[in-house]
């Protein structure tokens, strides 16, 4: 146990008042008096007082993390819903049928916390996978608990449609943007291109007969979003421009962020869609994220939406780099 230093129990008391309201046991005046009874008395009151002392110490250090946790900058996005963008890449149908078991295990998370998930688009394959599908998730604190869930997922299995039972590795990317309100991002008409057309994808007659699908241009930056899953022109111009606004946004905020960190990488990485950051072993059972070097043999609970062990090692990893950087500073 890390004896805590005397300039640092000078600091803990200045923060008195914070620190009484996080710490359920442990008192300062109370360790300097039992700390006291360890150098006088008898042994077995002197072993009794170390370990009450040890229990307080243990109790203060945890209030005192606890404490700096909350005086950490938060990310202002946190509370946010999230649009979750999920897509097929390298292995063809079995990339798009692992894209598929993916967004089932991010819906059964969210079915979990009570979060809302609602499809803004699909693009179904051929063996029953998505190409690519997003969807907007909404709840307390959802972007908090997926952001970090942005790169490369990498599968290795037998692929159903392999007859002589090799192994393959297949691919999908995830990105979680928090999602913006029209005061984040203020879009100008005049910035848009704005094009109609008939729906090619499935949807049935209704959808094929009539102009529905929407294309929007955005002229500045050259985003192109794409929706034509509902039967209505208004519905798909209005999902599409919800997409738009969040891509404008998360682009913002990359660039701020950027701008005063510089080229800075957290342990739990940069979030970039290009970097591998997990892979899902089906022959051994386990998942694997490469970033906290952490393994757990739980990936059929893991895709049943048993999430959150590896991503609380996610955000407690994230939390302890910044405190070090903090402490640093």
């Amino acid at each position: 146990m890390t004896r805590i230093p005397p300039d640092r129990i000078a600091a803990i008391e200045a923060r008195r008042d914070e620190l009484q309201a996080l710490m359920a046991t442990g008192d300062l005046a109370e360790a300097r008096s039992l700390e006291a009874m360890t150098r006088d008395g008898d042994e077995e009151l002197r072993a009794m007082a170390a370990d009450e002392l040890h229990a307080n110490r243990v109790a203060l250090e945890t209030a005192e993390r606890h404490l700096a946790l909350a005086l950490l900058p938060r990310d202002a996005a946190d509370e946010r819903p999230a649009m979750l963008e999920i897509r097929a890449g390298t292995g063809g149908d079995e990339a798009a049928l692992f894209a598929g078991d993916l967004f089932r295990m991010y819906q059964r998370y969210a079915d979990a916390r009570a979060w809302r998930v609602e499809l803004i688009s699909a693009s179904a394959s051929e063996a029953g996978g998505y190409k690519e599908i997003v969807a907007s998730v909404t709840g307390q604190g959802v972007f908090a608990r997926l952001k970090f869930e942005s790169g490369v997922h990498r599968v290795q299995r037998v692929p159903v449609t392999e007859s002589g039972g090799r192994i393959h590795t297949s691919a999908a990317t995830v990105a979680v943007l928090p999602e913006a309100e029209d005061v984040d991002v203020q879009i100008d008409d005049k910035d848009l291109r704005i094009d109609v057309y008939r729906s090619s994808g499935p949807g049935g007659q209704s959808v094929n007969t009539t102009d529905s699908a929407v294309r929007i241009t955005h002229l500045p930056t050259g985003l192109v979003v794409i929706q034509q899953d509902e039967k209505s022109q208004h519905k798909n111009k209005a999902k599409a421009l919800k997409v738009l606004r969040t891509r404008l946004y998360e682009a913002e905020r990359e660039r701020l962020a950027s701008a005063r960190a510089g080229a800075r990488k957290s342990m739990v990485g940069s979030g970039d869609r290009s970097e591998r950051i997990r892979t899902y072993n089906f022959p051994q059972g386990r998942v694997t994220d490469h970033r906290i070097n952490l393994t757990l043999h739980r990936l059929p609970e893991i895709l049943q939406g048993e999430m959150d062990e590896l991503l609380d090692a996610l955000i407690a990893e994230d939390e302890a780099e910044r405190l070090a950087q903090l402490d640093a500073a």
